[in-house]
């Protein structure tokens, strides 16, 4: 996830990002599971269909076979290429929005923009979101500012989710359209104290600013950021409350009404976070939420955040189940 600008008490807080040197893998087996074997309890289930952490989870570990997701390096290609790929297996439609930006840290970096449509024709839709690269350093703390970000958590865990949503849409139409957009750029930005927030997320403010569908006018959108660690939890983010209250209110009503209250807890944040919704809000006019993981009486994003811990072992199935079977609920009970 990129760096967040927090105001809180008058005071500017800034915060950064985490990492872990990786060599580049052979990719995991394509082989995607698709039966769960996982033993979730599920209170209720509004959309009658079931969300596959086990698929979630597979798709986590296959991003990071590829090594860390930084700009301009051969990883960050070949897992990009693997994301296409395999939306265009499930969805109707993927456009490739390629772009070259000037970030804070890395200079110009090449980045691309990944949009799945399903039902394409369908002037009903929603949106949904996640960024797909990692920070370029772990520069939480100072010991670790010469090791890169696994980014399990901060990135994987979202396009995971998103990429068993896609396999779902593909199985089980829904009433409405779908897009599935993955920003890339998304977390190198300038961590120092005087670093602007609009150095963070230049996928979304490039696509916001040049949108390849002519028109585009989804109802609401949803973004995941940090959507899979152990002992996670989901309070209203700020600028989702103030762009898209009623958006924050069904998904968290459907959350609770599909037993996990105790994830998706009714209570603001203090602050509000810089993430990709608030381009989308600002610049595309789209109303949307970020279901993130934030909580400063909790230490703010987790202590993995940012730091080589951000690894396959912090991901949890139970989190990733209760993201996505209430994102499923929302999107498939949608009118």
């Amino acid at each position: 996830m990129l760096r967040r600008y927090f105001i809180l008490f008058a005071v500017v807080v800034f915060v950064g990002s985490c990492g872990k040197k990786n060599e580049v893998k052979k990719p995991i087996t394509d082989t995607i599971p698709t039966k769960d074997t996982t033993t979730i309890t599920n209170n209720n289930n509004p959309s009658g269909l079931t969300f596959n952490p086990d698929t979630a989870f597979a798709f986590v570990e296959k991003q990071m076979s590829f090594g860390n997701r930084v700009p301009n390096t051969k990883e960050h290609i070949a897992c990009g290429d693997y994301l296409i790929n395999t939306l265009k297996k499930y969805a109707d439609k993927v456009i490739v929005q390629a772009a070259t930006v000037s970030s804070a840290t890395l200079g110009s970096i090449k980045i691309r923009n990944i949009i799945a449509r399903f039902d394409e024709k369908n002037p009903n839709r929603v949106v949904l979101f996640a960024h797909w690269d990692t920070r370029y350093t772990a520069d939480r703390n100072e010991s670790t500012k010469t090791q890169k970000v696994p980014g399990a958590d901060d990135g994987g865990s979202g396009v995971g989710i998103l990429l068993e949503i896609a396999r779902q849409l593909k199985l089980n139409k829904a009433k409405i359209g779908v897009d599935i957009v993955l920003f890339d750029g998304e977390d190198q930005g300038d961590n120092g104290l005087n670093g602007k927030p609009e150095s963070w997320c230049l996928g979304s403010q490039y696509w916001a600013k040049n949108n390849p569908i002519p028109g585009y006018a989804p109802k609401y959108g949803i973004l995941l950021d940090m959507v899979g660690a152990k002992g996670a939890t989901f309070l209203k983010e700020g600028y989702s409350m103030q762009y898209a209250s009623s958006i924050v209110e069904k998904v968290w009503n459907t959350a609770i009404q599909s037993g996990y209250g105790g994830y998706f807890i009714n209570q603001q944040t203090k602050a509000p976070v810089t993430d990709d919704h608030l381009f989308v809000n600002t610049i595309a006019k789209i109303p949307t939420i970020d279901i993130i993981n934030y909580d400063e009486n909790k230490g703010g994003f987790g202590m993995h955040w940012h730091t080589p811990s951000d690894n396959i072992d912090i991901i949890d199935k139970s989190v990733l189940n209760a993201v996505g079977q209430t994102l499923m609920n929302v999107i498939y009970t949608e009118q």
